[in-house]
């Protein structure tokens, strides 16, 4: 069910829960090989901006159910690493199951 939720949106995500980790899901920083340079890379939540993030097996993600918090009551991600401070939009719908 949430995968056909997923593949309905226009910009729909899925994510298993017990294979997420906080950074897959909000935001992580990567080093870009060419320039070494950091740089954002979006997570589930970033990716299903004004869609719908479908996330399965939700109570097997352990501490990590705290990383939706508050995406789903700001709609934003905030990360402040590597020198980068910003806040990314996360305006998506979240659907979860156990």
């Amino acid at each position: 069910l949430l995968r056909a939720a997923a593949a309905m949106s226009p910009r729909g995500v899925y994510v298993s829960g017990n294979s997420a980790s906080l950074t897959g899901l909000t935001c992580s920083v990567v080093r870009e090989p060419t320039t070494g340079d950091f740089a954002l890379e979006g997570g589930a939540l970033v990716l299903a901006d004004q869609g719908i993030c479908c996330v399965d097996e939700f109570d097997k993600m352990g501490g990590d159910q705290q990383a939706l918090l508050e995406a789903m009551e700001q709609q934003t991600v905030s990360i402040a690493k590597a020198g980068i401070v910003c806040n990314l939009q996360a305006r998506a719908s979240v659907i979860v199951a156990a």
